[in-house]
């Protein structure tokens, strides 16, 4: 791997990619630690150490996607969600809608006005999300507010609300330029190597966490428990990989055609269905729809009405993860949402109907209606394994809790993904760059 790195190093239109890839990342990792208008950076710190409450989970979920900057409360809060959010829903609405299904069967034109019409959403996604961060800091830790001077009453107070919905709307759009500019001119995918960017950026806090934990026990248990977590994220990286890179291979065959004097076609390849098809899709899903309420509940806590407060603080404690059935019930929710995704996009991608149309069958399998039921449940068998190993990632924090008392990860499980998935996929590109130069690459 060094010496493929050395040989890329020593190709200038590679070297060149290289470097500015990594420029823009500093641009980043620079803006995300400009703040928005206003920020008490004290009682933020105070806010971001909390990761028991509903609230905590969600915001450092955010800040997990967001490269690191919701810890900042900076212009980058939003980091690149609101554009994968709307991906998402664009997506989702692809079966239903015939247009936007008939865009993305149209190629690249198609694939562009897509593209265009997901930026259009964005924004409308960012403004509200900008709303919900900004308003949920503002109720600060203890009654002190991290956004004193946000809301649109009293009437003072609506100029500097507008000056923080625009400047994180606009890094929000900035942060997703910067990403299409590593995907054009880069290597990898910019959005991803973002992410990646704050994931990694936030190891060294963690293990200064892990460190300082507990400092009666002296410098040797300290030692011994960051051996610990990097044994624990070392293994679970292996399992990542193992099953990030496991798939089930459908052998196809493609008959031949004959044109005057010459036979055309015959031969066979295979359809690689993976194991995890959803990714860390699911994981997002899942973590927003269990912490929804608790969001929602903690309006209520305090309220006049003895009997509302005391269920507001009920669905909060229980949602939080103080409840014992939290894992399990975030366990299941992972495992349907994987199962709902993934169904989603084989559906999309209809390989039946596109073998069909290639002149290529199954062995044995009728083509069409009886091709497709085949796919449908081969796909379903294996992604009871994706779902399982998905469902294990997520509650993997709640392990660790209750073997050594603590959540605190190098990585997060939910980081780890990324992490992985990441690496491969620019090892990769890297990989077919020095191919093209007959350079051996990374991936034996």
């Amino acid at each position: 791997m060094i010496q493929a790195l050395r040989n890329a190093f020593t190709l200038p239109d590679l070297r060149r990619k290289l470097l500015y890839t990594l420029l823009i990342l500093i641009i980043y990792r620079l803006a995300a630690h400009v703040p928005v208008p206003g920020v008490d950076q004290e009682a933020l710190r105070d806010w971001l150490m909390d990761t028991t409450s509903g609230v905590g989970r969600l915001f450092n979920l955010l800040n997990l996607l967001s490269g690191g900057a919701v810890a900042n409360f900076s212009v980058m809060a939003n980091g690149v969600y609101p554009y994968i959010t709307a991906t998402i829903i664009f997506q989702l609405l692809q079966p239903i809608i015939p247009s936007l299904q008939k865009l993305a069967e149209e190629g690249e034109a198609g694939r562009r006005k897509l593209n265009r019409l997901q930026y259009y959403v964005t924004i409308p996604l960012a403004l509200l999300q900008s709303f919900g961060q900004a308003r949920i800091f503002s109720s600060g830790v203890e009654g002190r507010p991290i956004l004193p001077n946000f809301g649109f009453s009293p009437p003072e107070n609506i100029l500097p609300t507008i000056a923080v919905l625009i400047a994180m709307t606009a890094g929000t759009m900035f942060a997703i330029w910067l990403g299409q500019l590593i995907t054009e001119q880069g290597i990898g995918n910019g959005l991803s190597l973002i992410i990646f960017s704050g994931i990694v950026a936030d190891v060294p806090f963690n293990l200064r966490r892990i460190w300082i934990q507990s400092p009666e026990e002296g410098a040797g248990m300290a030692v011994l428990r960051v051996a610990v977590f990097l044994a624990i994220t070392a293994i679970t990286i292996f399992v990542i990989v193992v099953v990030q890179e496991g798939e089930r291979r459908i052998t196809v065959q493609y008959g031949k055609r004959v044109r005057g004097i010459k036979v055309y076609g015959g031969g066979s390849t295979y359809i690689p269905l993976r194991v995890n098809m959803a990714g860390m899709i699911p994981l997002i899903f899942a973590q927003s729809f269990l912490t929804f309420p608790a969001v929602i509940a903690q309006f209520f806590v305090g309220s006049e009405n003895v009997g509302v407060s005391n269920f507001a603080m009920g669905v909060m404690n229980f949602f939080s993860g103080h409840s014992p059935w939290y894992g399990l019930l975030y366990f299941i929710a992972v495992v349907l949402f994987t199962y709902f995704y993934t169904d989603i996009m084989v559906q999309q991608q209809d390989l039946a109907g596109a073998l069909q149309r290639q002149g290529g069958f199954i062995p044995g399998i009728r083509a069409g209606k009886k091709t497709a039921e085949y796919i449908t449940a081969v796909y379903r068998r294996i992604t009871l394994v994706g779902a399982l190993f998905l469902g294990g990632v997520a509650v993997l924090p709640f392990i660790v809790d209750l073997v050594l008392k603590t959540q605190v990860l190098l990585i997060t499980s939910s980081g780890l993904l990324i992490v992985v998935g990441v690496v491969i996929d620019t090892m990769r590109q890297l990989e077919a760059q020095l191919l093209m130069r007959h350079y051996e690459g990374f991936i034996k």
